[in-house]
């Protein structure tokens, strides 16, 4: 066995997919720590004072033995508060919070629609769920309209479930979501959808670019904590019956130890970071902004308009040269490969935060279009 394994590692080598865990090197433009909280003095004083009143660092157990903590219960009532929904239900990570839904609430004989470029979270939940899986064009409302009314015409009798993400992490482009609420509702199904990379970020205070549509009964949404809010968790927004649900039948909630009890409480502090301290967004969205007509103007590249802005590079080779030479200038800058992305768009993912500022940013833009000058001459 040990000499398959070693044949198929020689073979990601020979195809420049071999994956490694590599040291933190360098300004960051990798990190998905958008507005700097991770290491902020504010998150540190929260969880100072958390662990002054006595906050558990572990939980000890699964939520439904001994591990659920009033920090998890205080939490979920205060997101539910902020974001406007009716319920909430906060697990340890977005993989398996995502896992825990797609694997459950979808039943036997319904229809999940998903976006081809959907998170490997959904993937993996929807494949070890019963319903029927369906692909749907990046961003076309009409090809998820088009898969439900097949599914339809073939016989299928269940609901059909739509899972969108809201500004996609590898392309920085937001999702059509007035479109698609509507085809999930002329349909009679839900939509779901993955908050991760707008959490924080985008929408009133943060609340995300799905803000409008909390709280109604057939839209769910998840939120991360582990990115722009800078602690670790998920949280799933949606009716109370569903959440107990969840709770009853969701094997990776159930049977999981539950999420520490000190990240919860940091989690609260982030939320009200996001709510009463506007400036950290601003700040990003100016960025933004620099960083888009720069990138345009010395790189000829389009800007996502986004926070995360993908340069395809197409090959795997030139993206890890690309990503390594950056590197060696002093900026770290990651290669993404298939199958994380589509065949032929190995590409840059460069991701703006505020732990590089304007003149950073002008610097890696510099050894950027110097570097891909010398690849192409």
């Amino acid at each position: 066995m040990s000499d398959s394994h070693e044949r198929a590692l020689k073979a990601l080598e020979r195809r420049g997919r071999l994956r490694e865990l590599s040291a933190r090197q360098g300004i960051d433009f990798s990190s998905n720590d958008y507005l700097g909280l991770a290491n902020s003095r504010e998150l540190s004083e929260a969880v100072a004072m958390a662990l002054d009143r006595g906050v558990a660092i572990g939980a000890g157990g699964s939520r439904l033995l001994r591990g659920n903590d009033p920090e998890h219960e205080a939490l979920e009532s205060e997101a539910q508060a902020f974001f406007g929904a009716e319920s909430c239900l906060y697990f340890g990570g977005g993989f398996v919070a995502n896992y825990a839904l797609f694997s459950t609430l979808p039943a036997r004989g319904d229809l999940v629609v998903h976006d081809a470029l959907i998170h490997a979270s959904v993937i993996d939940g929807m494949r070890a769920g019963k319903a029927t899986i369906a692909s749907a064009i990046h961003n076309d409302a009409q090809s998820f309209d088009d898969a439900i009314t097949h599914w339809r015409a073939e016989g299928g009798t269940g609901r059909p479930w739509i899972a969108v993400e809201s500004l996609y992490s590898m392309d920085g482009d937001q999702v059509p979501l007035a479109d698609l609420i509507a085809v999930a509702r002329r349909h009679d199904g839900y939509l779901v959808v993955d908050e991760a990379h707008a959490t924080g970020v985008l929408g009133p205070d943060g609340r995300g670019l799905a803000h409008a549509l909390e709280g109604a009964p057939d839209v769910i949404s998840l939120h991360t904590c582990g990115k722009a809010l800078g602690a670790s968790g998920a949280m799933l927004l949606t009716s109370r019956t569903l959440r107990d649900y969840l709770v009853n039948r969701a094997r990776p909630f159930i049977y999981a130890t539950a999420p520490s009890p000190l990240m919860a409480a940091a989690v609260r502090a982030a939320l009200g970071i996001m709510r009463d301290a506007p400036s950290r967004r601003e700040r990003l969205a100016s960025l933004v902004a620099f960083a888009g007509r720069e990138l345009e103007r010395r790189c000829g590249i389009t800007p996502s308009g986004s926070h995360i802005q993908p340069v395809i590079l197409g090959a795997d080779d030139r993206a890890v040269s690309v990503a390594k030479a950056l590197v060696a200038e002093g900026f770290d800058v990651r290669a993404v490969r298939p199958p994380t992305v589509p065949e032929g768009t190995a590409r840059l993912r460069v991701s703006l935060t505020l732990n590089a500022g304007e003149e950073a940013t002008s610097r890696m833009l510099d050894a950027l279009a110097a570097i891909l000058a010398r690849a192409t001459a």
